[in-house]
């Protein structure tokens, strides 16, 4: 019986392997040919200066939080009670502010990129499938389920230049 299955599994390969042989493939790195489009550069940039003055205010909070520490640290025990005090207060204080402020800042970056992928996402899919029909392909897979490719079968770049073409 098994040999019988090998045999069968056999046949089918050679049946189908020419099949398969005139099919044309392709690979998209999917991922790569969104954020490498003008439009998701664009929108880094913009990014970066909508969210970077609370990005700024983090980097403060925790070099604040770090000197204290450090204060705390090297000279806590030579300190009076009621200065670690205040200084342990004041730590714990800017810890809350920047989970806090850390949270509202990813919240709204998170809202920011889904909003930007919502517009985007459309244009690169229309991207993507006019350059399968002008390419004429049979099968498109994603570059992560491919170990190495040819350059002649990655259409990635064609669908970024695709892409900012159709602003």
């Amino acid at each position: 019986m098994r040999k019988l299955t090998q045999a069968a599994l056999f046949a089918t390969a050679l049946v189908s392997f020419p099949a398969f042989a005139e099919m044309k493939v392709a690979v998209l790195n999917y991922q790569m040919a969104l954020l490498e489009s003008d439009a998701a550069k664009k929108y880094a940039v913009d990014s970066e200066k909508k969210f970077g003055p609370q990005l700024n205010r983090l980097k403060t909070l925790e070099s604040d939080a770090k000197r204290i520490q450090d204060r705390l640290m090297k000279d806590g025990e030579k300190m009076q009670t009621s200065e670690r005090e205040r200084l342990e207060l004041e730590f714990k204080q800017k810890a809350r502010d920047f989970q806090f402020q850390s949270k509202e800042l990813n919240e709204a970056k998170a809202l920011a990129d889904r909003d930007m992928l919502q517009q985007l996402k459309p244009k690169l899919d229309k991207a993507v499938e006019e350059v399968i029909k002008r390419g004429n392909f049979d099968l498109v897979l994603e570059s992560a389920a491919v170990v190495d490719v040819k350059p002649q079968f990655e259409i990635t770049k064609q669908v970024i230049e695709r892409m900012n073409q159709s602003r």
